[in-house]
């Protein structure tokens, strides 16, 4: 998987030298995490509005203007609801996205996203262990660019199987299992700097 990245940031890199349009900035927003399929979770979250929205803030490059690079890295908490009891993860994400402009300030991008967890939590209950910290995953979407900041929606999905064991509060194994691989939209407001 490690090399994977490293490949991924060698071939950007020719990429990124070759353009001479770069931008950077500032980026946030909120993320919809669902659980199972996506028009009953949302049902259910209109009937409980924060059930399952986090939010991301991060920085970000833009390297190229009609075909572009944008390595981004941003701070993400989410929240998703199991029976009844929250399952919230706090993750740093590196997305690497390969843009091409479409139409006017419209543009379509997607890569793959490397995610590491840093703190993860269901409801009272202690995490014993997340099989791997570090996982990766795709995103896809489409960005409407303008002069000094933008907008986007994508799509994220975890590739790499994920599930985190729990204790409860003896210290016992609960042998109940999460997948915390992300399903997830996100709607991104950015500003140039």
């Amino acid at each position: 998987m490690k090399q994977l990245f490293f490949i991924a940031l060698l071939l950007t890199s020719t990429l990124v030298i070759s353009q001479d349009n770069t931008k950077f900035g500032i980026k946030g927003g909120l993320n919809y995490n669902a659980n199972g399929d996506y028009f009953e979770s949302i049902s259910e979250t209109y009937q409980n509005p924060d059930r399952n929205v986090g939010f991301h803030l991060g920085v970000f490059g833009k390297f190229g203007d009609s075909f572009y690079f944008r390595p981004e890295l941003a701070y993400t908490g989410t929240k998703s609801e199991y029976e009844d009891e929250a399952f919230s993860m706090k993750k740093l994400d590196a997305p690497l996205l390969i843009g091409v402009k479409v139409l006017g300030p419209l543009s379509v991008f997607g890569g793959p996203s490397f995610q590491y967890i840093l703190d993860s939590k269901f409801g009272d209950i202690s995490i014993d262990s997340v099989e791997s910290d570090f996982s990766v995953g795709l995103n896809f979407g489409i960005a409407a660019n303008f002069e000094k900041f933008g907008l986007d929606l994508r799509y994220e999905r975890g590739f790499s199987e994920n599930e985190a064991s729990f204790l409860d509060n003896n210290g016992i194994d609960i042998n109940d299992r999460v997948d915390t691989r992300p399903s997830q939209l996100i709607v991104s407001l950015f500003v140039f700097l």
